[in-house]
């Protein structure tokens, strides 16, 4: 019986305004959330993992892009306010929390991207937040997963990870932890896909 869901942020509970951001920042930031995502820079990796700053980061922005380090760090703070809550998520993390499901976050992100997302109102309905810059572990690493299931004290069998990314769920199961892998580009479609997954086991 499934009692801890666990949530992955970025494409799931939150997306960025895709008309903002697809207007002025896709191509720019298309190392992290275009088609090639799955060859991210190590310099945007050990960013999210905490061991390396904004401002180093976005030095190694300017480099990569071949522009001004000023652009590259207003590149990023501008792709990070437009950050906004993933409604039909929203609803169905409210109608859990009434239900008494434990609510987890296990996510790769940021110090700033993660102090700019916990002033959402979703965020007060999780009750325990596992982020990558703050343990300096990441996924699809199993030492973060095994560290959430460790710190929060949960048994995988009880569990679900929720995740718009095939690789990351499938590491999830590995360790026992339900996947289910989240279409972003359908939200509420994958919001009742998730509802009949929960409530039927």
């Amino acid at each position: 019986m499934l009692k801890n869901i666990v949530f992955d942020l970025g494409g799931v509970v939150v997306a960025h305004n895709e008309e903002s951001f697809a207007e002025k920042l896709g191509e720019f930031f298309s190392f992290v959330f275009g088609p090639d995502m799955k060859c991210v820079p190590s310099f945007w990796v050990d960013y999210d993992l905490g061991v390396r700053t904004i401002d180093e980061t976005a030095a190694s922005v300017a480099e990569y892009r071949k522009c001004s380090v000023e652009e590259a760090k207003a590149n990023m703070l501008y792709a990070i306010s437009l950050q906004e809550e993933v409604e039909p998520t929203v609803r169905l993390i409210k109608e859990l929390k009434e239900r008494g499901y434990k609510l987890y976050v296990l996510s790769n992100m940021s110090k700033e991207y993660i102090e700019f997302l916990r002033k959402l109102p979703v965020f007060e309905y999780f009750d325990e937040q596992v982020v990558s810059c703050e343990v300096h572990l990441g996924k699809p690493d199993q030492k973060f997963y095994q560290y959430l299931l460790e710190h929060c004290g949960l048994n995988p069998s009880e569990t679900i990870f929720i995740d718009d990314r095939h690789d990351n769920v499938e590491v999830a199961a590995e360790l026992g932890i339900t996947p289910f892998h989240f279409d972003r580009r359908n939200p509420e479609k994958a919001c009742e896909a998730l509802r009949e997954v929960i409530y039927n086991n």
